[in-house]
């Protein structure tokens, strides 16, 4: 790994590293949350939050506000890019596919299939990465994330149950094969086949029987994206249907930013916290 950023806050470490990715053949580069903890040797629990749209690892490392809380307790943040990235990844002109939309799946359709390998890189290769370089808790990591990065964080921790204890996100993208955004990027990255999209949809995944312990989301009531890409409505039935407990807090006058994330930030590692240490 090459260090590339480091600034010290609220006694631990805030760095950012590039390495090259197996997964994803290029370069890539994540943020991670040294707390003082860790700094010190301690074995710390992981939380991994993985971003929206168009965002990389910076977004939520300079907006997220996420330094103070994971500090009291002691817990690793790790925060990965969004998608593959360099000049032979492919990419498209609209901002819901491509670069910075990589829905955390791993690609089946040429030309993605070769580098949009993000369940692998989220779910193995990044994991293996930070247990090697810095003290972890062994079995003690939770993921949350924001609109797709959410999307990202159900599926993931719905289709690989023993590698988190709790999952959570703010504005998820619930239902992405019934949503615009969605069935563009699953057609590009997955084919036309949209059999082939239910392991990549919370809703689908749900309904086909995948089960996580409980699940946390906020949504603001203000969301721009809420009604036509979000579909909140639709993971609270499959969640009622299947026995799944939501909690699901919507807030009035909250919109997608990340002046909503940051609001309720310290809740979603609070929830977290309580969960790794159990």
């Amino acid at each position: 790994m090459k260090l590339i950023e480091e600034r010290r806050a609220h006694g631990g470490a805030q760095r950012v590293y590039s390495h090259w990715s197996d997964a994803c053949q290029c370069t890539m580069t994540f943020a991670v949350f040294l707390p003082p903890q860790a700094l010190d040797g301690q074995p710390c629990p992981t939380l991994t939050f993985l971003s929206g749209l168009t965002c990389s690892h910076a977004n939520v490392m300079e907006k997220g506000e996420y330094r103070a809380s994971a500090a009291h307790h002691g817990i690793i943040i790790i925060c990965p890019d969004t998608s593959p990235r360099g000049d032979d990844v492919p990419d498209e002109d609209v901002y819901y596919s491509g670069k910075g939309a990589s829905y955390y799946l791993n690609a089946t359709q040429p030309p993605y299939a070769t580098h949009y390998n993000m369940e692998r890189y989220i779910t193995d290769e990044l994991p293996n990465l930070i247990s090697e370089h810095f003290a972890t808790s062994d079995s003690k990591d939770s993921i949350f994330g924001h609109s797709m990065g959410g999307h990202g964080a159900l599926t993931l921790a719905l289709k690989h149950p023993a590698l988190y204890r709790s999952v959570s996100a703010f504005a998820p993208i619930c239902n992405p094969m019934n949503s615009p955004w969605g069935t563009h990027a699953f057609s590009e990255y997955l084919g036309a086949d949209r059999n082939s999209w239910r392991s990549s949809d919370t809703v689908a995944l749900i309904e086909d029987g995948h089960r996580v312990e409980d699940i946390l989301v906020d949504q603001g009531l203000g969301d721009e994206f809420l009604e036509n890409q979000l579909k909140p409505d639709a993971l609270q039935a499959a969640c009622a249907s299947a026995g799944i407990p939501l909690t699901l807090r919507q807030h009035e006058g909250y919109d997608h930013s990340y002046y909503f994330i940051s609001s309720f930030m310290k809740d979603h590692i609070d929830w977290h916290a309580e969960r790794l240490t159990r």
